[in-house]
């Protein structure tokens, strides 16, 4: 049987230029993030010394070392109201426009300007330990991200193809039931080691999808 699928919008600035930077189309986006992981390994083989064995070392190190990254965002800044209350318009901004509306597919990947801009800092900050090997470790980073906006799109999307099962109880369980649990949503490693896993058994109540 088919499900209706009510999709609902926030909005974030009254001035619709401002608004229309924190609007993302899913296929332009994906489009946009592949180019850029392209344009890091070009980087990568123009200006870095590496081998192939060692630029897919690296790279896989950023792809991992995306799973930790998203995991302290989530935490610590998306939910930054749960650590000092006064900062809750940031935390709409970033984030709580999102868990107001979960099922607004303009809002589950990173728009590409404010996304440049994240990468352009990041690439500044890992260069100063890595050097021109950073390429092949934001290369790695920005395919970590991706692949963690694809399951979040297809969490909040498409929940009865249950695409990812085990994450998207995982994610629903942080949306409708635990908010200071499940932070991480492409693995639930860092909430494993961390301790702020859900109660593995708790059914989802998921009245407000």
């Amino acid at each position: 049987m088919k499900t209706n699928v009510v999709e609902n919008h926030g909005r974030i600035f009254k001035n619709p230029i401002l608004e229309s930077f924190t609007k993302s189309n899913p296929n332009i986006t994906i489009g946009y993030y592949s180019c850029m992981i392209v344009f890091f390994v070009y980087l990568s083989i123009r200006l870095s010394p590496l081998t192939s064995l060692q630029t897919f070392i690296i790279y896989s190190c950023g792809l991992i070392s995306w799973t930790l990254i998203e995991y302290i965002l989530h935490r610590y800044i998306f939910h930054i109201n749960d650590y000092f209350p006064s900062f809750r318009r940031l935390h709409y901004i970033l984030h709580g426009i999102h868990h107001q509306n979960p099922r607004d597919k303009q809002r589950l990947f990173m728009p590409p300007l404010p996304g440049a801009i994240i990468a352009f800092f990041l690439t500044l900050l890992w260069y100063v330990f890595l050097g021109n090997n950073v390429y092949a470790f934001m290369a790695g980073i920005t395919n970590g991200y991706l692949l963690y906006s694809y399951i979040h799109y297809t969490v909040h999307t498409n929940p009865k193809k249950l695409m990812f099962p085990t994450l998207w109880s995982h994610h629903l369980k942080h949306h409708y039931q635990f908010p200071d649990k499940a932070y991480g949503v492409s693995s639930p490693l860092w909430d494993i080691l961390f301790n702020t896993m859900p109660p593995e058994n708790h059914p989802i109540n998921n009245n407000k999808k």
